[in-house]
């Protein structure tokens, strides 16, 4: 099947005309999800427009609360029921928003990629005769992103099982198949000390702040031995109460970032002896409570990457060769988890403007009638390289075998033991 080039090619020009006579109603859902920003695990009214939006559709049969409360899920088959060999692609949306600042991320516009590409693929694939597997295309409404990890959430629930290979993509300044992601978990450090009158007897207090500070201090002292790659950067969210009251409560919130999983289990330990040695020297006692999940680094995988690369410029994207934007590991996402239980990527896409995301330049820039080229051409590009997969097998093999050998690597490297610090 497919064996010619130009078969295929017009495969795609056809996944793509599909795509551009969507654009209308594809634009619509961004536009009433980036108007009503809400936070994560509240997307209530983005969440329900999504689910209509597949319900409305043709041949989707749509999981409304799928493991989640604003989670959902749309599934389609396409190809012969008597085919043994079946293939499950997953497009993800996500759509929550940031406090204050709205879709600073431009959420609105991953939510209308997953869309969008979803509905190409499906559209090219039952137009396709004697397609060499049967086909399932699912789309998951994934909450959560900013601040929880709704996709680890998921992986918990078991909502990726069975699926084959993953894809979704992310708003920024450039076009780039691959960025840097690192593994990330936050940490909440509690101080509980005694109040007294700072004046008349501070010596019956017992000074959280105190505690506080030195944590602080800590931790800026680490730095000196922490790797240039890893990241250690918080706030002090509670200090007192009153200038002529010994604090008796204070709490820091921090984010530890490295590289890899592996990495981060490192840094944890080396940063909970700051949090523990305020404790000491001050008398307090202390509460250390990690959030309930911890983002892992993206698992790369470099044959999707390269075929999202050959079909974006296909499109006409320019891919940056920036190095300090190709090498600059800076933010983390719970798209990573998902890397290591199925193969996929995040590519990164420009929308049309250079304003840096989480600001509010950004939110305009993603609200912008501008943004919906560049959005649909996205879609396109990643619809292209899950036909590729599809329509080849030998493909989709490498694919996989990519994936267990990067797993394979990662495992390794975690269970090396850590050198004396």
């Amino acid at each position: 099947m497919c064996e010619g080039a130009g078969l295929l090619l017009q495969l795609k020009q056809r996944l793509c005309r599909s795509i551009d006579e969507a654009e209308a109603k594809l634009h619509s859902l961004s536009q009433d999800i980036w108007s009503c920003p809400e936070l994560a695990y509240q997307e209530n009214k983005a969440h329900l427009r999504l689910v209509e939006f597949f319900s409305q559709e043709e041949g989707w049969k749509v999981d409304p609360h799928y493991k989640l409360q604003t989670a959902f899920r749309a599934c389609c088959w396409v190809g012969d029921s008597e085919q043994k060999d079946v293939v499950s692609v997953g497009f993800l949306c996500e759509y929550d928003a940031l406090p204050a600042i709205g879709h600073a991320c431009g959420h609105n516009l991953i939510a209308e990629v997953g869309a969008a590409a979803a509905l190409g693929l499906k559209a090219v694939l039952e137009n396709t005769h004697k397609l060499p597997v049967r086909v399932q295309v699912m789309v998951l409404g994934t909450p959560a992103e900013e601040d929880g990890g709704g996709k680890i959430d998921l992986l918990n629930e078991g909502a990726f099982d069975g699926m084959d290979v993953v894809f979704m993509a992310h708003p920024l300044q450039d076009d780039a198949p691959y960025l840097p992601l690192v593994a990330e978990h936050d940490v909440t450090i509690k101080y509980h000390g005694k109040a007294s009158h700072a004046s008349a007897y501070p010596w019956e207090g017992i000074n959280a702040l105190d505690a506080a500070v030195l944590c602080y201090n800590n931790l800026s002292a680490l730095r000196q031995q922490m790797k240039p790659d890893w990241r250690v950067h918080g706030i002090i969210k509670h200090g007192g109460v009153k200038p002529n009251i010994i604090p008796a409560y204070t709490e820091l919130e921090y984010y530890l970032r490295t590289p890899s999983r592996a990495e981060l289990s490192v840094l944890k330990e080396k940063a909970e002896r700051c949090f523990r040695s305020a404790a000491v020297a001050t008398g307090c006692e202390v509460e250390v409570e990690y959030a309930k999940n911890a983002f892992d680094n993206i698992l790369r995988n470099r044959t999707l990457e390269d075929l999202y690369e050959i079909n974006g410029k296909s499109l006409g994207m320019e891919f940056t060769t920036d190095e300090e934007v190709l090498n600059n590991a800076s933010g983390s996402t719970d798209f990573g988890n998902v890397t290591f239980v199925v193969p996929g990527i995040h590519p990164y896409f420009y929308i049309g403007s250079k304003a840096l995301n989480h600001t509010e330049e950004y939110t305009v820039a993603s609200g912008d009638d501008k943004a919906q080229f560049f959005t649909l051409r996205t879609a396109k590009a990643l619809a292209m390289t899950a036909l590729d997969v599809l329509l080849h097998p030998e493909l989709l093999q490498k694919v996989k075998q990519e994936f267990t050998e990067a797993k394979l690597k990662e495992e390794q490297n975690a269970k090396q033991p850590a050198k004396p610090s």
